[in-house]
């Protein structure tokens, strides 16, 4: 089988890489949403933070950076 010439392989994985970037973008707006979830069931984001093993900076960012609300 003969490999395809660079610019249909370059073009391939540039199409791959923006549908990779989407999935990515989906995938952290809803680990924020259940990231503000829990913070709400839990009482704060430091609470939250503190279970998870993650800083309470870095859980306030991402539920204030992907989420609307």
């Amino acid at each position: 089988m003969e490999t395809p010439p660079w610019r249909e392989r370059l073009r391939a994985e540039d199409e791959l890489l923006e549908q990779l970037d989407a999935r990515v973008e989906q995938a952290r707006r809803r680990r924020a949403e259940a990231l503000k979830e829990g913070a709400a069931e839990l009482g704060s984001v430091y609470a939250l933070a503190k279970q998870l093993g993650l800083s309470w900076t870095a859980v306030a960012h991402a539920i204030k950076k992907y989420t609307t609300a």
